[in-house]
């Protein structure tokens, strides 16, 4: 969720260890949760990624994530996110989002959010 808006960002089912040791996932958990911009930092010109509802510069989106999962890289900042575990759903107001987890989970352990 974003820190600032509690916006719904990304889905603990997406997510993948990119070896680069920033939290990384293959998409956001909806076309509109999350918009882009280029950006120009550090020599290079990078994609921004910022949440839609507070518009927080959350990190930023690489084309070197899975290839069967679409080949994108959303590398994001841990400071602009706050994760919500599976249980907590219902209290925290994300109940709609719980059925995202029930068919992922398949070790009989539940997720974060």
């Amino acid at each position: 969720m974003d820190v600032v808006s509690g916006q719904p960002l990304f889905s603990s089912t997406d997510k993948y260890d990119s070896g680069t040791g920033w939290p990384s996932f293959t998409k956001s958990i909806g076309a509109d949760s999350v918009h882009t911009k280029s950006a120009a930092s550090r020599g290079m010109i990078r994609t921004e990624v910022r949440s839609t509802g507070a518009d927080s510069h959350l990190g930023h989106i690489f084309d070197d994530g899975p290839a069967g999962a679409g080949g994108r890289r959303y590398c994001m900042n841990s400071a602009a996110r706050r994760f919500i575990t599976v249980p907590a759903l219902e209290a925290q107001r994300y109940g709609e989002y719980r059925s995202l987890f029930e068919t992922a989970d398949t070790t009989g352990t539940e997720g974060n959010a």
